[in-house]
């Protein structure tokens, strides 16, 4: 409500831009939409301004390894494109928690990013000659409408202030109708749109985005963790070497999270955000841990192995619990959380799986360097995506009645005989990483477009 009314609201009497005052530019028509063009500044000469300043704008500071982990690997990508010199500020729900993964890297800035975030993204992208969108679940609103506003709200103060604006290695999901209309409005004004998948793209034509696009894979497929993380695990923990069975398990009868003056604090994520909850849910809730700790149980009993019980965000540590003490073996499993462990120990954790079952995308994406085999249960599009993507929709389930009994059949299967399944999945990561190897060739092609190359600002 009080997030973003003032640039979600339909331009019904905002003058004569489709988007609202301040972007008096000549209207186009493509695709059936209408947008300003803007004509960009090129740079005059290559060294001869100061060092570029890149606003990267994401989903960061929530203990998210998956997030952090993409990353990480995005900034690399920008400092071989840049060079070194090159200042990058980076907004973050927890400042604190985001230095765990970048603070000791240099040329960074972590700025605090207030829940109403209007006028400091406004004022951050003022400040920048680049604004680069870093989240993977950017053009999606299944967590919330709002961190999708966020995004769009980016990008519309970076057409408004004459900034160039990427999208970088991005995904697109369901959206609801008005969520569609501000997308195919605002995601239009991006100089360029990189996707993750071609159902993504598919989707943002679809919707009338009228923005150059073009198709890659995750960055996240080129995370290495640390060496030194190689042996981490069975150092921790020596049962690990029996090979674990992983559960990254989301509490998905929690989302999307919804804005309100107040409410419980037990419901509240952020202030004033609050998850979905009602009677209905809290009892999902409840047989969906009841359902992760039977299986766990049966892991245990009939196939002798330990439980990992992932937790991809911080968030997941309440499920996690729920699980682990609802088993009747709950000394055979341990929690891991992105709270505790960086994404290089995660990642680590992750390759060392001897199956997963998961409901978080990156769990899938950062496994998949070690043939993990593995079954989803898919909370929205991105998992469901992505194995329709590699000819694989069997091992993506849908959640509801009877997700269980299909869930320990897989296992079961995987455990058993999963050769061919190890080889397939290799196949499709060495795709998908060459894939993802297009992301800084474009990346650097988009930024020599503006005159910005890595020679003018290197040591």
């Amino acid at each position: 409500m009080a997030v973003a009314p003032a640039f979600a609201e339909r331009p019904r009497d905002r003058g004569p831009s489709a988007l609202g005052p301040g972007l008096a530019t000549t209207e186009t028509e493509r695709r059936g939409v209408k947008h300003p063009r803007r004509h960009l500044p090129r740079v005059e000469g290559v060294g001869t301004m100061a060092e570029p300043k890149v606003l990267l704008v994401g989903y960061n500071g929530a203990n998210n390894a998956g997030a952090e982990a993409l990353l990480l690997a995005d900034i690399a990508d920008i400092r071989a494109a840049l060079g070194h010199g090159a200042q990058l500020t980076i907004p973050a729900l927890e400042p604190a928690n985001l230095a765990r993964y970048v603070g000791d890297l240099p040329g960074i800035k972590i700025v605090p990013m207030p829940m109403i975030f209007l006028s400091t993204i406004r004022q951050l992208v003022r400040e920048h000659d680049l604004v680069i969108l870093v989240e993977g679940a950017t053009y999606m609103d299944s967590s919330a409408s709002a961190l999708l506003w966020y995004f769009m709200w980016a990008t519309r103060c970076a057409h408004a202030a004459g900034k160039p604006c990427l999208a970088y290695a991005v995904d697109a999901g369901e959206l609801k109708p008005y969520n569609q209309w501000l997308v195919r409005h605002c995601a239009s004004l991006t100089d360029l749109i990189v996707v993750r998948s071609a159902t993504a793209a598919a989707r943002l034509r679809g919707w009338g985005v009228a923005s150059r696009i073009e198709v890659t894979a995750d960055n996240a497929f080129r995370y290495e963790p640390r060496a030194t993380d190689a042996r981490w695990l069975q150092e921790t923990w020596p049962e690990a070497a029996a090979g674990p069975v992983g559960i990254a398990a989301v509490d998905y009868n929690l989302w999307p999270a919804v804005i309100r003056p107040w409410g419980r604090r037990a419901d509240c994520y952020r202030w004033p955000y609050y998850y979905s909850r009602s009677p209905a849910r809290r009892a999902a809730t409840a047989e969906l841990a009841d359902g992760y700790a039977r299986l766990a149980d049966v892991v245990i009993e009939r196939y002798d192995r330990p439980v990992a019980l992932i937790c991809m965000e911080e968030l997941d540590e309440m499920l996690a619990r729920r699980i682990q003490a609802r088993m009747v073996h709950a000394d055979r499993a341990r929690m891991f959380s992105a709270r505790e462990h960086d994404a290089s120990r995660m990642t680590a954790l992750l390759r060392s799986l001897r199956v997963l079952v998961t409901s978080r995308y990156h769990a899938t994406i950062l496994s998949i360097a070690a043939a993990v085999p593995q079954v989803a249960v898919a909370q929205d599009l991105r998992l469901r995506t992505f194995f329709d993507e590699m000819g694989m929709p069997e091992l993506c389930i849908n959640p509801g009645p009877g997700m269980f009994d299909v869930l320990h059949t897989t296992i079961e299967r995987l455990l058993i005989d999963d050769d061919v399944l190890r080889a397939r999945l290799l196949r499709e990561y060495e795709r998908r990483l060459a894939a993802a190897r297009r992301n800084p060739e474009l990346l650097a092609a988009f930024l020599a477009e503006r005159g910005w190359r890595p020679k003018a600002w290197a040591a």
